[in-house]
């Protein structure tokens, strides 16, 4: 790689910390896709490249057997880099405008309903008021119904739930406020059955001598909080327990269910982008199939000139 090419390089990866505060993962992940297309391109400055060498570019990397998803991914880096070049005035213009990606099927997410979500949550607060429970068998139930409410409620990511603060079992606001990728803060919301769970679960830890330290969910591990393993095995077999399909759920199913159910109810896409912390709306919109039946019934229900029959 030339050293204007990288100097192309640490430029944009500059704008996406400072502007777009992402990770330290993302950006590596972002610096070997562009390094790889500008290894192929050679002798060729990325302001002076075509859409024909792009197109060069993608033809190597299905040689290489590169997957279709793995190829988008790619290429969209590309694109990005590619219009920082021409936004910042480094290009006379950008060659990726005009270039397909790989075709690609777009998967649904996996959505549980909401009579699906009651079982679960039933299911999750048996085992807190069994008679006869030891205290480590109440103890862990009253963690598993406080992990799903608060999933179910919040919508947040596996791995902000986990890492939450004690505080979050304290605040007397009806919200939280999250710090999530590129260390970005938002609001969730935090329903009575959400807070009251996380209440019933601190009172019982403080009784088992814990409630003392900096995370709700603490461990013994590492991390000094609950792994996204466990959780995930625990929420499978409580699954089991109210008789859903194990391999259906899991924590990220209960994220999508949160968004699903929102806009089935009609809430706006913009909303659910900021409540999930999506960076880029294009992320939401893989949700955009509920809308479009929620948009069909509206039409259908309330247009003066629709089929009455």
């Amino acid at each position: 790689m030339s050293r204007p090419a990288r100097q192309r390089l640490a430029a944009f990866l500059d704008m996406l910390a400072a502007e777009r505060g992402a990770a330290r993962n993302t950006l590596e992940a972002y610096e070997r896709d562009i390094a790889d297309y500008l290894e192929w391109l050679g002798g060729t400055a990325p302001d002076e490249a075509s859409a024909a060498d792009i197109r060069g570019w993608l033809a190597d990397l299905a040689a290489r057997g590169l997957k279709a998803s793995s190829a988008a991914r790619r290429l969209s880096a590309v694109r990005q880099f590619h219009r920082f070049l021409y936004t910042e005035g480094l290009a006379g213009g950008d060659p990726s405008a005009a270039i397909a990606g790989p075709r690609l099927g777009q998967p649904l997410p996996k959505v549980v309903t909401v009579a699906d979500v009651d079982r679960l949550l039933e299911a999750a607060r048996v085992p807190c008021e069994r008679e006869g429970a030891t205290r480590p068998e109440r103890l862990k139930a009253l963690r598993l119904r406080c992990l799903v409410e608060m999933l179910y409620a919040t919508g947040l990511r596996v791995s902000e739930l986990i890492a939450l603060p004690l505080s979050a079992a304290t605040t007397r606001e009806r919200f939280l406020i999250v710090r999530g990728k590129g260390g970005k803060e938002r609001l969730v919301p935090l329903n009575d059955a959400a807070r009251q769970a996380a209440r019933d679960w601190l009172e019982a830890l403080k009784e088992a001598g814990g409630g003392d330290g900096r995370w709700l969910f603490p461990s013994d591990g590492e991390s000094g909080h609950l792994t996204r393993q466990v959780f995930a095995r625990e929420l499978k077999s409580l699954a089991g327990a109210a008789g859903l399909p194990a391999a259906g759920l899991s924590p990220h199913v209960l994220r999508h269910a949160f968004a699903s159910h929102l806009l089935q109810n009609g809430a706006d896409l913009r909303v659910v982008q900021e409540l999930l912390g999506h960076a880029d709306i294009a992320t939401t919109q893989i949700y955009t199939h509920i809308l479009d039946e929620r948009l069909k019934s509206m039409v259908r229900d309330l247009h003066p000139l629709a089929d009455d029959e």
